[in-house]
C-alpha cells in the first residue's frame, strides 16, 4: 500500500493512495467509525495506532465522497511525516562508499542524528546556505519509517517495528561537516533532508535489492542495489534499538552507495537551477530543485 501526506488548499492530512485518487484517513476513519479524527500527517496518523485499523475501512465504498476522496493529480504531496520525532541515519554503510572515502568499513552501525526541521517535501527547494557552505552535496538514501514504539528490538522481531519505506536525500553541507569534525550541523542546515515522495509498505519493496539511484540535471552519480548494504534493516533497528527507544514516525535512513559528489574527480557540488532526483525501485522518485537560501 502506498501512503502520504498531502495537501489540498491550505490543510495537510494523512492519505493513502488508491488508484488515481488519495483518500484522507482522517475523514475515512470518520466515515467507518463514526468519531472524529485529526491526522495532519502520517505521523499523527502512526502515533495514534489507527494503522491497526485500516483494514476495517472499506475504501472503494468512499471513492464517491468528495470529502474523502480527491483526484491524485489535485494534491501537493508533502513530505510523508513532516517532522519526525528523530532522524537517524548510517554512514558508510554501502562497502562502495567507504572504498571511495579511503576508509576501512565500520564493524558496527554508524549512527549520527539529523534535525528534523531540515524536512522538505517533494518539488521544495533545497537552500544552498550562501556563505556558509559552497560545496553542498546529495546522498540518496532508502529510508525506514518507525510504526510502533519499540526499545531493545530482537533481530527477528525487527519488522514488526517498521510501517514502511520512503526515500531521504541526506544532502551535506561537506566543508561544514569537515572544518567541524562532527556530522550533525553540515548534515541539518534547513531543507537538507528532502523525504518522500511516498511511503510505501514493506511488502511493497524488494529491500534486499531494490535499485537505489541519484540523478543531478539528468546525469546518473549514484546507482547501486539495497542488497550492498553492510548492515541490513534488521540489524540497524536492532542496534539502534539499543541504544534509544524508537518512536512511531522515526525516520531511520540506510546510507548512500558510492558516486557522492565530494569524491568524484574532480568533486561536483549543487548549484542553483539543478534539479536533484532520487530514486528506490518500489518507492519512486523524490525531485528537489537547488536555490539559494533567501535569508
Amino acid at each position: 500500500m502506498r501512503y502520504c501526506t498531502f495537501q489540498l488548499g491550505r490543510k495537510t492530512c494523512a492519505g493513502i493512495v488508491l488508484g488515481d485518487h488519495v483518500f484522507n484517513l482522517a475523514q475515512a476513519c470518520f466515515r467507518t467509525f463514526r468519531r472524529p479524527f485529526v491526522f495532519r500527517d502520517l505521523g499523527e496518523f502512526l502515533a495514534q495506532g489507527a494503522q491497526e485499523r485500516i483494514g476495517e475501512i472499506d475504501f472503494p465504498s468512499l471513492k464517491s465522497d468528495r470529502t474523502v476522496a480527491t483526484p491524485l493529480r489535485s494534491v501537493i504531496l508533502r513530505a510523508p511525516v513532516l517532522r519526525p520525532p528523530k532522524i537517524v541515519c548510517v554512514g558508510l554503510n554501502y562497502l562502495g562508499h567507504a572504498r571511495e572515502r579511503k576508509v576501512e568499513p565500520p564493524k558496527e552501525p554508524l549512527l549520527f542524528p539529523k534535525a528534523p526541521t531540515a524536512v522538505i517535501g517533494p518539488d521544495e527547494t533545497i537552500e544552498i546556505p550562501k556563505g556558509i557552505s559552497e560545496k553542498v552535496d546529495p546522498e540518496v538514501e532508502l529510508a525506514v519509517v518507525i510504526g510502533r514504539p519499540a526499545f531493545r528490538l530482537r533481530r527477528e522481531e525487527a519488522w514488526s517495528a517498521v510501517f514502511g519505506f520512503t526515500i531521504l536525500n541526506d544532502v551535506t553541507a561537506r566543508d561544514v561537516q569537515r572544518s567541524d569534525g562532527q556530522w550533525f550541523r553540515g548534515k541539518s542546515f534547513r531543507t537538507f533532508a528532502p523525504l518522500g515522495p511516498h511511503l510505501v509498505t514493506v511488502e511493497e519493496v524488494k529491500v534486499g535489492g531494490a535499485e537505489i539511484k541519484l540523478s543531478v540535471n539528468g546525469e546518473v552519480r549514484q546507482i547501486a542495489s539495497t542488497s550492498e548494504l553492510i548492515f541490513d534493516v534488521p540489524r540497524l533497528l536492532e542496534y539502534a534499538s539499543d541504544c534509544f527507544p524508537l518512536e512511531a514516525g522515526d525516520v531511520l535512513s540506510t546510507g548512500t552507495p558510492a558516486g557522492v559528489g565530494a569524491e568524484r574527480n574532480p568533486p561536483v557540488f549543487l548549484r542553483p537551477g539543478d534539479v536533484v532526483e532520487a530514486a528506490v525501485a518500489g518507492i519512486g522518485v523524490l525531485r528537489n530543485p537547488v536555490g539559494l537560501r533567501s535569508g
